[in-house]
């Protein structure tokens, strides 16, 4: 499969993007991300279908989250299943006071008809250990 380095520099940009709006607890930038027909499991296993429930999660949590440190996104694996779908593995590091903290998002990503890449789904996961 021929893939293009704009489509990997654009969902790089988007997992930036989560990084950013994650830090700025940032519901609608972090919201924009999202497909509207997206699914979401949280990484204490909260199950969201669909943009609404992500949405009515994200504005309630977001904003009221309680890290005091730093949070870090990397996109560690860009697997293309698809030219218009990517699985993409995720190394997210909670930087805080007491210790560093690490979850291990996975993103199935599609590429929309003008162009964008937006999550369509989501899988986050505690590391532990």
């Amino acid at each position: 499969m021929n893939i293009d380095t704009a489509d990997i520099k654009a969902i790089e940009e988007i997992v930036a993007t989560v990084e950013r709006t994650q830090r700025a607890k940032d519901a609608e930038g972090f919201l924009a991300l999202f497909h509207p027909d997206a699914l979401w499991t949280t990484a204490h296993g909260k199950v969201l279908i669909g943009f609404d429930a992500i949405a009515e999660f994200t504005r309630t949590v977001l904003p009221n989250s309680a890290w005091d440190g730093e949070v870090t996104y990397e996109a560690i694996h860009i697997e293309f299943l698809r030219p218009d779908v990517a699985a993409v593995k995720i190394r997210q590091i909670y930087h805080a006071t007491e210790g560093d903290s690490e979850g291990s998002p996975l993103y199935v990503m599609t590429k929309q008809g003008d162009g964008r890449w937006l999550v369509h789904a989501g899988q986050n996961t505690e590391v532990r250990g």
